[in-house]
């Protein structure tokens, strides 16, 4: 492959954060990522992917079914459970904090878990590149960083040019599904992918309903006992010409 490059085009939705793993965090990464974690060949930084590298769904989960990809797993409660309940379908979490991916790891083995994978990476690289094109049947982002002061809101995951990613990675006829406790960040969302011309509503009114399949986690619960109104969002891709 190429030299990488020195530096990003764009700037990251998240800061990378230094906090210290626990013993069984750091445990779980040294026995239990080489069941679930991607060795993503990297390009610019820690957390990019080599534009040349891509995954291959079929090879990594040894066989061919739909695939879910949540960016921004976090501790990963929300996908453990859905790759629980659904063992006929494969996930994949992208996520860029380890701590979170070690607790993910730890409650997928408990779970006994086997239809999931994680990515530590950068989530518009490992749509707009890593991802085969069409392969995922959804793409789940829930509660991403609102980045709420004003200076900061160009970091934003769901900005213009996000689309043209997500539409890349996601098949004809399927979901981009959202949710945020930031009202202004919901009414951005909104705005953005209305203008997309990939992409269609698919709900009806203001916003869509919640999401039956999102497990109500604390971090909800708490947005929710500060008042805060959870809005969702869900789009169909619309077919390729």
């Amino acid at each position: 492959m190429p030299e990488p490059r020195t530096f990003r085009d764009e700037p990251v939705s998240f800061v990378r954060r230094s906090g210290r793993m626990s013993e069984a965090q750091e445990r779980a990464f040294a026995e239990l990522a080489p069941r679930y974690l991607l060795d993503v060949p990297r390009d610019v930084a820690w957390t990019s992917v080599h534009p040349e590298a891509r995954m291959d769904p079929a090879e990594e989960y040894g066989r061919v079914a739909p695939l879910i990809v949540e960016i921004g797993s976090g501790q990963g409660h929300a996908i453990v459970s859905a790759a629980t309940e659904r063992p006929d379908d494969d996930f994949l979490a992208v996520e860029v904090f380890r701590a979170g991916l070690a607790r993910t790891m730890l409650d997928a083995d408990k779970a006994g878990v086997r239809n999931l994978r994680l990515i530590e990476a950068n989530a518009p690289e490992v749509l707009s590149t890593y991802l085969p094109e069409g392969a995922a049947a959804e793409v789940w982002i829930f509660f991403s960083d609102p980045w709420h002061k004003k200076r900061h809101t160009k970091r934003r995951l769901i900005r213009p040019g996000f689309g043209d990613a997500a539409a890349r990675a996601i098949a004809d006829g399927g979901l981009l599904r959202l949710a945020t406790d930031w009202e202004d960040y919901a009414v951005q969302m909104r705005e953005v992918l209305d203008a997309e011309p990939l992409f269609e509503r698919a709900f009806d009114g203001d916003w869509a309903e919640r999401f039956d399949g999102r497990v109500m986690t604390a971090f909800e619960r708490k947005g929710i006992a500060k008042g805060r109104e959870i809005r969702d969002l869900v789009y169909r891709r619309k077919p390729r010409a």
